[in-house]
């Protein structure tokens, strides 16, 4: 492990703070930011124009966010049930899951046209078309938190199982696959496909970044502070490793396909950070739930 300098510089997202909370590349260039809390999503352009987009319920709770293939970008709601389409001028609409309480959370675009979607209490994998048709596959094991989810190098749907101690595999016709982790109470959150061909995901609970291959090999490889509390994750195709928050602690940090992990501490401990992505600039870009989004820039070395 190694303390690591970069060069920090954060948008305010406005005076209520609004929650941000998960963050990705839009086709326009610009990020996308969910605000859990106010019911919006954000609009940050590469000029450091900051827009923001109310939702017809500021009680939605907007969550995980995704480019889909449409040229729109794709969200949860995971307070009433509905996923979100967010054109790129700002137009929203919503399309409601089958089953009340499912809580939708995770959510990917896959080769197959669709987008994927987790359902935390739903103990189901949903995917919904870019008209709102959403199916339904339910999972063989119960009160297991389905959290993140993303497409692994087999064009397969990879997913945590955050109460399960599990990361489970989903082919297309909804045949599935439970892979337990090593690690009792792990609570894998954050999930993402490294450019090493593996699925790389963080654990919340046991401080750990863990490493799953294909064939379910797993690795897992402890943080220097246990009790950081990793969030979200996501892969460098430059660096060639993951970025991951630690939202306990106020750090952001990586990890090389090796094990080799770096760590950026934020000027405020307490600015909770969640989820991230790597921008075109190469900088990485992270929602800070207390009301910024940070950009960072590591050092060369």
């Amino acid at each position: 492990m190694s303390d690591a300098l970069a060069t920090l510089t954060q948008t305010a997202v406005g005076d209520d703070g609004g929650g941000p909370y998960a963050i990705a590349v839009g086709p326009d260039n610009a990020l996308w930011c969910t605000l859990v809390h106010a019911g919006q999503i954000a609009r940050l352009a590469p000029d450091g124009r900051l827009d923001r987009f109310p939702l017809d319920s500021a009680s939605c709770g907007p969550s995980v966010i995704t480019a889909g293939p449409d040229g729109a970008l794709w969200f949860t709601r995971s307070q009433d049930d509905r996923i979100g389409r967010i054109n790129v001028d700002g137009r929203a609409t919503s399309f409601p899951v089958p089953q009340a309480g499912s809580g939708p959370f995770g959510i990917v675009a896959a080769p197959d046209g669709a987008l994927w979607f987790t359902q935390l209490h739903g103990d189901r994998i949903g995917r919904i078309t870019v008209d709102g048709r959403v199916t339904e596959f339910p999972l063989p094991v119960s009160g297991a938190f389905p959290s993140g989810i993303t497409v692994g190098p087999d064009n397969a749907l990879w997913f945590t199982l955050n109460q399960a101690d599990a990361v489970g595999r989903m082919r297309m016709d909804g045949d599935v696959t439970i892979h337990p982790l090593p690690t009792r109470q792990a609570a894998p959150v954050g999930i993402t496909c490294g450019v090493d061909g593996a699925l790389w995901f963080v654990e919340i609970g046991a401080g750990q970044i863990g490493r799953i291959g294909t064939d379910g090999h797993t690795d897992e490889f402890p943080l220097p502070d246990r009790g950081s509390r990793p969030h979200a994750i996501a892969a460098d195709p430059v660096r060639g490793g993951c970025w991951f928050t630690e939202w306990g602690s106020g750090r952001v940090g990586f990890i090389t396909p090796a094990g080799e992990i770096s760590e950026y501490d934020l000027p405020d401990p307490g600015s909770e950070p969640h989820g991230l992505a790597v921008g075109p600039d190469g900088a990485v870009h992270v929602a800070l739930e207390t009301g910024a989004i940070l950009h960072l820039e590591p050092h060369p070395g």
